[in-house]
């Protein structure tokens, strides 16, 4: 019986690992006006032959406020002026919701080792790939970077710099997708694996060259070490450094690949293309919301409106000004309450000292959402389920506790006073036998 056991645990681990590995081949899907992703397929046919597996966990009060925000942000596409796009995105959110409970119930059933140790292979077999299909796409290109929007393997050329993109399409989703993993190795960092996968993470985020998430990354970086005591991670910090230095050398000296040249003139461009055109976009978000304030201009919408009125179908780059020109002042409160109320929640349960690598992932993913549009995103919905999962565990092992004292109390309470009473009832016994 024991050796089933040890076998079922053996393929539910490789199932959550299956799982993990899904969600990050983001750039793999069938689209039918919605993309329907490997991922969700795999939740699906696990509902169908598993389904005395699934079981629906009590919300948070988070999730209640996510589901809130959802249903305000669908409800804004009935006043849109282009309908088939919001049709389209509500369809993609029921869709998502669907697989997130589903995801949440699988990843429910597995232990935090589990997890963990799913996250800790998932995150090196992506930057692995991702860096292999880099370098064969390099190759192909002959290491001639001329070129914009072309696209090459693992490689997408922008305006003349070679930036990775691995197993996705952009290589600013590629640093929000690598956050996770970024923050598990960091926070766990004495495993040689996982000092492996945090110096793979690191080197293919440089790669992607997006200013935005390097940024992001040092700043999680430099929360990490005032979390965590910033006199022990000097030997962190100092051999992070030293293999990125000798990596970064490699690429310079053996593959003539001038990387730091290359990140210098990203910089120098901010102040000459406003952020890659963002800042364009997001005064016209400003502009579609000054005229919708309460209700937005409708779900999924501002592309539309975007081709309309400036003749290019871009996104906004921004997730809080994409809410807030689409569903307008309405939405906004609703996905900040969820926001907070998380963030909360997550302070309540000191989940910064407990398991701080979630903590550092929301901080990352919330400041990398400043320069991404992701209303809905499947990396995102991962991170949302292994933390209700946590607090869930958490909040169970917790009443146990409390049920185990109280059982232990009212025990002891017994006792003692069967041995009152036993005590009490021998004088008695004493003085009746004397009189007799």
């Amino acid at each position: 019986m024991s050796d089933k056991l040890t076998l079922n645990s053996h393929k539910y681990n490789f199932t959550i690992f299956f799982l993990f590995l899904l969600v990050t081949l983001a750039n793999y899907y069938i689209y039918v006006g919605f993309a329907i992703k490997p991922y969700m397929i795999f939740l699906i046919m696990f509902l169908i032959i598993n389904i005395g597996l699934f079981y629906f966990q009590r919300l948070h009060l988070f999730e209640v406020a996510m589901l809130l925000f959802y249903l305000v942000y669908s409800f804004s596409g009935a006043f849109a002026l282009y309908p088939a796009s919001s049709i389209r995105i509500i369809c993609g959110i029921i869709l998502y919701i669907f697989c997130y409970f589903i995801m949440k119930s699988v990843i429910g059933n597995a232990k935090d080792s589990v997890i963990e140790r799913a996250l800790s292979d998932v995150g090196i077999f992506f930057n692995v790939a991702s860096l292999t299909l880099y370098l064969v796409g390099l190759k192909s290109l002959g290491f001639v970077f001329e070129g914009d929007r072309v696209y090459q393997f693992g490689v997408m050329l922008d305006r003349d710099y070679p930036r990775l993109i691995g197993l996705l399409q952009d290589p600013n989703f590629f640093v929000f997708y690598n956050t996770l993993f970024f923050s598990y190795y960091l926070c766990n960092v004495k495993s040689l694996k996982n000092k492996l996968g945090l110096i793979l993470c690191v080197f293919a985020n440089i790669l992607t060259f997006s200013r935005g998430g390097i940024l992001v990354m040092a700043l999680i970086f430099l929360l990490f070490i005032i979390i965590k005591n910033p006199i022990k991670q000097i030997k962190l910090v100092l051999g992070v450094a030293f293999s990125l230095f000798v990596t970064v050398y490699v690429a310079i000296v053996y593959m003539k690949f001038d990387i730091f040249g290359i990140l210098q003139s990203r910089i120098e461009d901010l102040s000459q293309d406003g952020g890659s055109g963002r800042f364009e976009l997001w005064g016209r978000a400003l502009d579609f919301f000054s005229s919708h304030m309460i209700i937005g201009i409708g779900a999924f919408n501002y592309s539309e409106y975007n081709l309309f009125q400036y003749g290019d179908s871009l996104e906004v780059h921004n997730t809080f000004l994409d809410i807030l020109s689409e569903s307008g002042l309405v939405g906004m409160t609703c996905f900040c309450l969820f926001l907070f109320l998380l963030l909360f929640q997550l302070f309540q349960s000191k989940i910064h000292k407990n398991k701080p690598y979630l903590f550092l992932a929301f901080i990352g993913m919330i400041l990398q959402m400043g320069f991404l549009s992701v209303i809905i995103n499947d990396m995102f919905f991962m991170y949302i389920a292994i933390v209700t999962t946590y607090l869930y565990k958490e909040s169970h092992e917790l009443i146990n506790k409390k049920t185990s004292l109280f059982s232990s109390l009212t025990t002891d309470k017994q006792i003692l006073k069967m041995d009152v009473k036993y005590k009490g009832s021998d004088p008695t016994h004493e003085y009746s036998s004397h009189n007799g």
